[in-house]
């Protein structure tokens, strides 16, 4: 009877017939869990600056599209669990299910590069915001940048010791309300700045030579790509309880009711503010009041926390499963948690390096948001819709969803390549300027 009701609801959302424990999260907790993956501060911060390089045309065009184009994506994604009447509890099992064992690897691959770069990235936001609070009560202190990102890497390795995402569900509500101060705070501010600004000397012109410019505007389309990084519903959806798929579904257009409310008002007032200048992180443009201002980074550390470690749980979860593929029958008290605690250690440490070798910020959101987040957020989500049969029973319908999926998958297929040429272009000019382990 399962085998041939497939797409009903009664069959999609059996919970756990497999024998697994019962998942336990609401829509609310996965609310939190994708406005925490999604709307970080290293996600906000760089959107004045994509704009401030598109120019308001393209850039208005580009952060609405890309807006409505992942939430629909997102839903689609939800709407794949238990699609062959088999629970996908995660992005590499619900890709294997539908493309098969190159399927399966492709998404592994693309979901490492955006985690990893992801965590990249915001670690060095991270410690950016940590180094500005720092030289707000002690300017002449001696810490820097890098001090504040192993800092901030000592501090995750500590959270990543909790067992699964679930487990993280208080932490992420505590990030999504953070989230909302970081959005709000730095919003008011950029108003603020604005209003007493000199309005004759900001300049919305595009700078530079053709090449540069050219350049600069893949660049921009990497990091809104970034901006809108998802790559963890999935392994989201399965935490969330009866009825799964309608209570994602609730979860996840609550979180883009946040995006929507806040990633266009400080990418749209940021480039307002300062116009062509805007800094790649906006909060460095931001100059009085100072209380605001180091209010906003406190906001930021607390939520990238909360990211940082949703991004680190496809990594821990591969080894996991290697780890007990090959478990042998010797035992000794607490070895799990001496094991996670060896390998935790080891991927922290790698990240933490790489991030206070190399921070620059603006071009890591870039090429994460090109190479990894775009195929797995825009590209395959409705190419899979497709390839899984799940269409609507009206046949103008389904010729309309089936034009809209081919046109969002080209599209951003490009915007992929384009995006990945500007990031590694600035990525070669940033090392020719800056030493390793240099203090931005």
């Amino acid at each position: 009877m399962a085998a041939s009701n497939h797409s009903s609801a009664s069959v999609g959302e059996v919970e756990d017939s497999n024998g697994g424990e019962a998942s336990k999260g609401t829509w609310k907790h996965a609310a939190f869990h994708v406005a925490t993956t999604i709307a970080t501060p290293a996600a906000y911060a760089p959107l004045p600056f994509a704009v401030a390089s598109l120019g308001w045309p393209l850039g208005v065009s580009s952060l609405i599209c890309a807006t409505l184009a992942t939430w629909y994506s997102s839903l689609l994604i939800a709407s794949l669990w238990r699609w062959n009447g088999k629970k996908q509890t995660t992005y590499r099992d619900l890709a294997g299910s539908i493309y098969g064992r190159k399927g399966y690897w492709a998404i592994a691959f693309f979901q490492q590069i955006a985690s990893l770069g992801n965590n990249i990235a915001i670690q060095i936001a991270a410690g950016s915001s940590l180094k500005a609070v720092y030289k707000h009560y002690n300017n002449e202190g001696g810490l820097t940048l890098q001090h504040f990102i192993v800092l901030f890497g000592v501090f995750e390795l500590c959270l990543s010791q909790l067992p699964d995402i679930h487990s993280l569900r208080w932490v992420n509500a505590l990030c999504t309300f953070s989230t909302i101060g970081f959005a709000g705070t730095t919003i008011g501010v950029t108003i603020y700045n604005g209003k007493i600004m000199n309005r004759n000397s900001i300049s919305y012109s595009l700078e530079g030579s053709s090449s540069f410019k050219m350049f600069k505007a893949f660049n921009a389309l990497g990091a809104i790509a970034f901006s809108f990084g998802d790559a963890m519903l999935p392994e989201i959806q399965s935490t969330v309880k009866e009825p799964t798929r309608r209570n994602t579904y609730k979860g996840v257009s609550a979180a883009y009711s946040i995006i929507v409310c806040t990633y266009w008002q400080l990418a749209f007032l940021g480039y307002w503010a300062f116009g062509s200048q805007v800094q790649t992180y906006i909060v460095a443009s931001l100059t009085t009041p100072m209380w605001t201002i180091v209010m906003a980074n406190l906001f930021a550390v607390i939520q990238i926390a909360g990211c940082y470690q949703i991004y680190c749980r496809p990594t821990y979860a591969y080894i996991e499963e290697m780890i007990q593929s090959s478990k042998t029958t010797t035992h000794f008290p607490h070895q799990d948690r001496l094991i996670r605690f060896i390998f935790t250690s080891i991927y922290m440490a790698i990240i933490t390096l790489i991030a206070a070798a190399t921070p620059f910020f603006g071009d890591f959101v870039s090429i994460c948001g090109a190479i990894g987040f775009t195929p797995l957020d825009f590209v395959f989500p409705v190419l899979a819709y497709l390839k899984a049969g799940r269409k609507p029973r009206n046949l103008k319908l389904q010729q309309s969803v089936k034009f809209l999926n081919m046109g969002i998958a080209a599209w951003f297929s490009i915007v992929a390549v384009l995006g990945c040429i500007g990031a590694v272009k600035f990525i070669i000019d940033d090392v020719k300027t800056y030493r390793f382990f240099h203090d931005m």
